[in-house]
């Protein structure tokens, strides 16, 4: 067997193998006689079939088994011979002529790889830090919001007409010419008018109208609607109104705090409210501050990104987006997406994420930072957070699971590569209207 190897890119190599004409013999006869020890022909009894029988019966389908044979035995002997470590399974392309007896058979096989690292200029960097300071308006957000979840919804009569902040119960079919299979019936729907959660212009279309009243609603689909080639046509709605509910909110007072358990007086609930958001804001400073570090230590080491683990990275994020729009109940299609413009949509997010996440192990290897027990043992009580029974779970859980325990690991070794990166930065703290400046 002969090999050598191609770089493609730093992140791609072509392994390239030929076998020889007495290799590929040895196959074809193990092959044929395989067939012959077990295949049931009328008139022979199993394994006393004439082989010229059995060659001229299989030999359709020997060369296909045959080059995935050949391809099964020499393909990772080349990879571990050349100490080339795979991130997917090989893409293999077989060469021209196809497999013949007596004569040699050469195929490829494309792979994807880590890019080698050479990590420099990653102490000292400079970046700016947000100064927290508390938001009064995203308090009484918060609280308008508090009371929105808490309003009734009390049914209108039949004069009434919608208004935006009214929900409603409606019957509707939707159409898009030329895309039979956009078309859809819904009974019952609610809709909350003004909330703007479903496509332009269909909650717009319902304001004036009344109970029994029906009506055509255009729209124009937005351009990130799920279907890329139904993007600007116009959809139609034929809408009948069925109800009419308007929200009354209660009064902000200490009726209002005592109904969250816990508090006794609005005064009680605005100052938990403020130590809350002063929590988020400052994880969201840390959270943007980490962020641009990264962003920092990308721009002093380039580096290409396999695709594999850029796919990797999208699926994982799709998945946790699907579990947060069915905790809404929503969907892709109710937004206008699919799961192909999402991960357009996120693809260069995705690299970027991937290319930092590389350059952070790199620099835990270089540092020669690790994980060990301790580590783990302090994230385990983290996930289980103070419970006792949770915390034998998680252990038995990461403890049984080796592939969630490596990711768990390669999580801390991150973060810990994370804390060095930042340990070591010229870290200048600015109000956030100057880094918003800077950033425009």
């Amino acid at each position: 067997m002969q090999t050598d190897v191609e770089e493609i890119s730093p992140v791609k190599k072509k392994v390239n193998i030929e076998v020889t004409g007495e290799q590929v013999d040895v196959e074809i006869e193990k092959f044929y006689v395989e067939i012959q020890k077990t295949v049931k022909l009328q008139g022979f009894r199993p394994g006393k079939a004439p082989m010229q029988l059995i060659t001229s019966k299989y030999s359709d389908i020997m060369p296909g088994e045959v080059k995935r044979r050949i391809c099964e035995q020499s393909l990772f002997k080349a990879l571990d011979e050349h100490k080339i470590r795979p991130l997917a399974y090989p893409i293999v392309e077989y060469g021209i002529p196809q497999l013949q007896q007596g004569a040699p058979f050469k195929f490829s096989a494309m792979v994807e790889v880590l890019p080698e690292i050479l990590l420099s200029g990653y102490t000292g960097l400079a970046v700016a830090k947000e100064i927290y300071t508390l938001n009064q308006d995203s308090i009484e957000a918060e609280l308008k919001r508090m009371r929105e979840s808490m309003a009734q919804l009390v049914p209108m009569g039949d004069d009434a007409v919608v208004e935006n902040g009214n929900a409603v119960i409606v019957d509707f079919t939707f159409s898009v010419e030329g895309f039979p299979d956009e078309t859809g019936i819904s009974e019952n729907a609610p809709v909350e008018v003004g909330a703007n959660k479903l496509l332009p212009g269909f909650e717009e279309g319902l304001v004036g109208m009344k109970c029994g009243e029906a009506k055509e609603i255009h729209v124009t689909l937005p351009e990130s609607y799920r279907l890329p080639e139904a993007a600007g046509k116009e959809g139609v709605f034929q809408v009948t109104l069925k109800e009419i509910k308007r929200k009354e909110l209660p009064e902000l007072d200490d009726e209002f705090a005592r109904q969250f358990g816990e508090y006794e007086s609005m005064e009680q609930l605005r100052a938990k409210m403020v130590e809350l958001s002063e929590k988020y804001e400052t994880d969201r400073i840390q959270g943007e501050l980490k962020e641009r570090i990264v962003q920092a230590l990308i721009d002093k080491n380039p580096l290409d990104v396999p695709d594999t683990l850029v796919k990797r990275e999208l699926n994982i994020k799709l998945e946790k987006f699907k579990k947060h729009l069915e905790s809404q109940h929503m969907s892709f299609e109710m937004m206008g997406l699919d799961e192909n413009s999402y991960r357009e949509r996120f693809h260069d997010a995705a690299v970027n994420r991937v290319r930092g996440m590389m350059l952070l192990m790199a620099l835990a290897a270089k540092e020669n930072i690790t994980v060990d027990d301790e580590d783990l043992a302090k994230r385990y009580e983290l996930i289980a957070a103070g419970n006792p029974d949770m915390l034998d779970r998680v252990k038995d859980y990461y403890g049984s699971d080796h592939n969630a325990k490596a990711f768990l690991t390669d999580e801390i070794m991150e973060n810990k590569a994370m804390d060095f990166l930042l340990s070591s930065a010229v870290i200048t703290e600015v109000d956030a209207s100057e880094l918003k400046q800077s950033q425009s």
